[in-house]
């Protein structure tokens, strides 16, 4: 049984999806509800993030959804988080995701998705992330990302290898076992501070 953490799910919130990604991603929630897991997420409830905060909630795992105001007006918020924190703007949102997170993952998104992942990948490539980020790889998504990031690498363009970076999965279980391998909790990360 692995040790329950808080894991920020960065995925897309749109309705237009295959179904394969919405059962990707309720995969990936009941796995994290089954294993005491809290899932981090941006608080809505369309698309792949409300697919994932549901199969979460309905496993009875716990839910965090962080929320800039004026996507509140916007999106239909998950109004059964267990906490629901609204900020004032997107920085202040993906701090507060950060802060909270002992592991990243990213399903299938678009630009707010790729963006978000961006920023992990500097703070790791920089050595300030030490949290674990994983791309689940559903049908082939993220292939031509990292096709990219290889040729960025073979030209000299990165700072660390792309394995340093990131893990690209196959599925949910693979990506929760690569967290459970690699992931520093907090107590762990107390410890080694003198805390």
């Amino acid at each position: 049984m692995s040790t329950p953490k808080h894991i920020c799910v960065y995925c897309s919130a749109s309705r237009d999806l295959a179904p394969v990604y919405h059962e990707a991603a309720a995969v990936l929630g009941r796995l994290m509800a089954e294993r005491g897991d809290t899932l981090v997420y941006g608080g809505g409830s369309y698309g792949l993030m409300g697919e994932v905060a549901r199969a979460t909630h309905a496993g009875g795992g716990r839910v965090i959804g962080i929320m800039p105001t004026f996507l509140k007006s916007q999106e239909f918020v998950f109004h059964d988080a267990d906490e629901m924190i609204i900020t004032t703007d997107m920085r202040e949102r993906k701090a507060g995701m950060y802060q909270r997170a002992d592991a990243f993952i990213a399903l299938p998104g678009g630009i707010g998705t790729l963006e978000e992942v961006f920023e992990i990948m500097t703070l790791r490539s920089l050595n300030i992330a030490k949290h674990p980020l994983v791309l689940i790889n559903t049908c082939g998504f993220y292939d031509p990302l990292q096709a990219l990031l290889d040729k960025m690498n073979e030209e000299r363009f990165l700072r660390r290898p792309v394995s340093e970076i990131f893990y690209l999965a196959a599925d949910a279980f693979d990506a929760l076992s690569y967290i459970d391998a690699h992931v520093e909790l907090p107590s762990e990360r107390a410890s080694q501070s003198g805390a």
